[in-house]
């Protein structure tokens, strides 16, 4: 599946690529070589950790290269009153008038302990382009769905969100 990305976060991926190659890389390869240099391999854990760290680097490296290769730009074409990318929205569940706040985003800043919803999600799909008062349903699945109320919208974003890992 193609991720979806904001400009954003493609300038916030490639930020992070670059960190990985210049910074951390040289100071996992400076790590194995002074763990190698301790003497017996077979029972030296700073070098196993070692080789791990570096590993793991490679290996997001890899990961997030992919992920620019395969991604979709996706642009915010959501009007002043409409609900859209980075937007914080009021909602208020219809089966038990409980109200909550989402901030929408891409699905690499997704973090629903933290209330920020994809816009992939069921959720996400629903609000997107809709205005506040709009009543709308998020369908969950085939059998199941729910209505929303919007109750508002802010449009100021608030700060930047790290990128999830793997």
């Amino acid at each position: 599946m193609r991720e979806k990305l904001t400009q954003g976060d493609v300038e916030k991926i490639q930020q992070e690529i670059e960190h990985r190659k210049l910074v951390i890389r040289k100071e996992a390869i400076e790590a194995v070589k002074e763990a190698r240099a301790q003497g017996d391999l077979s029972e030296n854990f700073e070098y196993y950790a070692a080789k791990r760290h570096k590993n793991q680097n490679e290996s997001r490296i890899r990961y997030l290269e992919k992920m620019l290769k395969t991604a979709d730009i996706v642009e915010d074409f959501s009007k002043a009153d409409e609900v859209g990318m980075n937007d914080i929205v009021e909602v208020e569940f219809e089966e038990d008038g409980e109200i909550e706040k989402y901030k929408l985003v891409t699905s690499i800043r997704g973090n629903s302990l933290e209330n920020r919803v994809s816009i992939e999600s069921p959720i996400g799909k629903a609000l997107l382009g809709h205005k506040a008062g709009d009543r709308v349903q998020v369908q969950v699945n085939d059998s199941y769905s729910y209505f929303l109320l919007i109750r508002s919208i802010d449009k100021s974003g608030g700060e930047e969100e790290e990128i999830r890992g793997f």
